[in-house]
């Protein structure tokens, strides 16, 4: 015997809350028949987990929540959600992660129990399992660093999981987390049993529209969310309607042979060379527009034979306030009510013409969970009447998510009624932390700086949010937006579409001379081209306050350090790309650099960092070290320093970020080694 496989039901093992009850979660017992496994394997065996099988029992366990826990007095309901869902894998990620490298499998001490006496005094010939619990420091969906307990038993789902243990040839033992479809029934009747039995639970949201002012993330954040599922996409437009949405006949050409009537009979038309003649007819066919082809796809998933990684069906609408809702959606609206289980409230009668499109669609498909599904329905055969076309009935993994930019002047209004269908999520003004910057003729400015100063003007003079503008409104090529784009886009939109009214009386629309900063004066022609005049761009965004990333008060403040340190005369102004981004100064390039590794490593405690960034790469500059405590009294090292940062183990602190010609060469090589690419310009 090398291998055991364990049914997890309620009663042993199931999914708990992370942290309750502590004492149960470390421990796991199996049966007299799994005696001889461990028999000889001593007080202590060693197991390994694979991080792809532990990321699918908990992708499942979220498909069936909301669900209990167990059994114990201790059981309780949890919410799915999209941020519950992203601790659960950051959890993962950080569990997975050995000397700041992220690796696939890894290995935990599991402490043996074996004849264990009973209260009775006979001895319990089961196999006791403590020490599964393990400490892990992550980053949730809030950014704040958390401390987690891992355990097996957060991935068993009591009734839906199997347990296999195999010893390996090198003596570990491989923990295996297989799913099942079927739930064990363990004769109990409680009000959590419906739940944990019901293969159809959801609380995502499959109707959901991201909406907020233009360039805050909204496709970004579908297109991220749904990296790995099948989606389809439209667009709604002023002249969107319900057939361009769903489908209609359309005509098309088709090769016919020709007939001729000879006697009795229609026979082909040959050409000279025996072959039938053939014409190309129009003739009109049903064609399937994006709903209906969401629709077919996210049924014919109900048919494929792994029901356990069943996948979803995404219908994307883009713009969809752009369009007349009520018109495009017509009787498709009364689908969009949603029971517990996720399916439409009200199925809808197809119409002759789509009732032969779908039966054709869905011909020779089964669906092997049928009974539970008209279980829902009182027991009517809505599957049958799904699959043969007479009905419209949306299933549970039919996502519709839709965005809405807020700023669109050319939309329809949208009703209470549509609206109360959706859930809505609101995208907010935020920055990205991709350090994207501005290129007007070399010298850089922050693109978020900008956007903050420019989103004040927009607030204060249109008392609106709608008009501002997000960190993805225009889009940067290598972290750098070119001018030409910057001007293209942004300015353009500025000049027309949100101070147009205002007469632009704010004195960030002075020119040079007195006069008002026109949207002509940002070009200037040269023969029949147009050309970018790049000092008007600069003058905008000094109007705004704003100056290039390396300021003239860091610049002197570098320059000021390196001649107390070398002498007057001998100061280095060099500029530095990092990986391909940037025009960097010394100060900027050693704090990016440092940054760019904690992001990376956000599991390591304060100990860990001072050894990473030691007080020997400062090459013996007077300072404080690389790493300062919260606490110490900078005082006079204060421009040195830049506060802001938290250590997994919780500790603030403070980073050096003034760089001289003297340790640069310390933090290039550092980033070196990370395979990070420092040019020097």
């Amino acid at each position: 015997m090398d291998e055991i496989v364990k049914h997890i039901n309620d009663t042993n093992a199931s999914y708990r809350q992370p942290n309750a009850g502590d004492a149960k979660n470390t421990d796991l017992f199996l049966d007299n028949e799994h005696y001889e496994l461990f028999r000889n394997c001593g007080e202590q065996v060693i197991v390994r987990f694979d991080k792809d099988n532990l990321t699918k029992a908990i992708l499942f366990i979220c498909s069936l929540l909301p669900r209990k826990f167990d059994q114990s007095s201790i059981h309780k309901l949890v919410k799915f959600s999209k941020e519950y869902l992203f601790d659960q894998l950051a959890i993962l990620d950080a569990l997975f992660t050995e000397k700041g490298q992220a690796v696939n499998k890894i290995t935990q001490i599991w402490n043996a129990r074996k004849d264990v006496p009973k209260k009775n005094g006979e001895i319990d010939r089961r196999f006791y399992f403590n020490g599964l619990l393990k400490e892990v420091s992550y980053k949730n969906h809030l950014g704040n660093v958390i401390s987690e307990k891992f355990t097996v038993r957060n991935y068993l789902a009591g009734g839906y999981s199997d347990l296999h243990i195999k010893k390996a040839a090198d003596g570990v033992f491989d923990i295996v987390i297989e799913n099942i479809t079927n739930p064990y029934n363990d004769g109990k009747e409680d009000e959590f049993e419906l739940m944990q039995t019901e293969q159809f639970k959801f609380s995502a949201s499959l109707q959901q529209i991201f909406y907020g002012a233009p360039g805050t993330g909204k496709s970004y954040t579908i297109n991220r969310d749904t990296k790995r599922e099948d989606v389809i996409r439209t667009t709604f437009h002023p002249d969107s309607d319900y057939s361009s949405f769903v489908g209609a006949y359309k005509p098309t050409t088709m090769e016919e042979t020709v007939m001729t009537v000879i006697g009795t009979k229609a026979v082909p038309v040959e050409n000279a060379d025996g072959t039938e003649r053939k014409e190309s007819k129009i003739v009109y066919e049903f064609v399937s527009q994006a709903f209906l082809q969401a629709y077919v796809e996210s049924w014919k998933k109900y048919s494929e034979p792994n029901e356990n990684e069943r996948k979803n069906q995404y219908l994307v609408i883009e713009e969809i306030n752009r369009g007349n809702c009520a018109q495009i959606f017509g009787d498709l609206f009364q689908l969009l009510d949603r029971n517990d289980s996720c399916f439409s409230d009200y199925p809808i009668k197809a119409d002759a013409d789509m009732k032969r499109q779908l039966a054709k669609a869905f011909q020779g498909l089964s669906v092997a969970q049928a009974d539970c599904i008209n279980a829902l329905y009182d027991g009517r055969d809505v599957v049958k009447d799904v699959l043969s076309g007479e009905i419209l009935l949306l299933p549970n993994n039919l996502y519709i998510w839709a965005t809405m930019n807020t700023s669109d002047q050319s939309l329809f209004p949208i009703d209470s009624a549509f609206k109360r269908r959706w859930d809505w999520s609101y995208m907010p003004i935020s920055n990205a932390n991709l350090n994207w910057v501005i290129d007007v003729n070399g010298d850089k400015y922050d693109w978020w700086q900008f956007l903050e100063k420019i989103n004040d003007k927009i607030g204060s003079t249109t008392n609106s949010e709608d008009k501002k503008l997000g960190y993805f409104f225009c889009k940067a090529k290598d972290g750098i937006i070119s001018v030409d784009k910057f001007v293209g886009k942004v300015i353009f939109y500025l000049w027309n579409d949100v101070f147009k009214d205002y007469e632009f009386g704010d004195v960030i629309f002075n020119d040079a001379d007195g006069s008002k900063l026109s949207f002509a004066k940002f070009y200037t022609e040269e023969g029949r081209q147009s050309k970018i005049v790049t000092e008007k761009v600069a003058l905008f965004l000094n109007n705004l306050g704003l100056e290039p990333i390396e300021t003239i008060d860091e610049a002197a403040a570098e320059e000021e350090l390196e001649a107390s340190i070398n002498g007057v005369g001998n100061v280095d102004r060099s500029r530095y790309k990092f990986n391909g981004v940037g025009r960097y100064g010394k100060s900027d390039l050693g704090r990016i650099i440092m940054e760019t590794y904690l992001n990376q490593h956000p599991e390591m405690t304060l100990e860990q960092i001072e050894q990473t960034f030691p007080n020997t790469m400062l090459n013996g500059v007077p300072s404080l070290g690389l790493v300062v405590k919260e606490g110490v009294d900078l005082a006079s090292y204060s421009r040195y320093y830049k506060s802001g940062y938290t250590s997994s183990d919780g500790i603030s602190y403070s980073i050096y970020k003034q760089w001289t010609i003297s340790n640069i060469p310390s933090i290039i090589e550092f980033a070196k080694a990370q395979n990070w690419i420092v040019e020097k310009l």
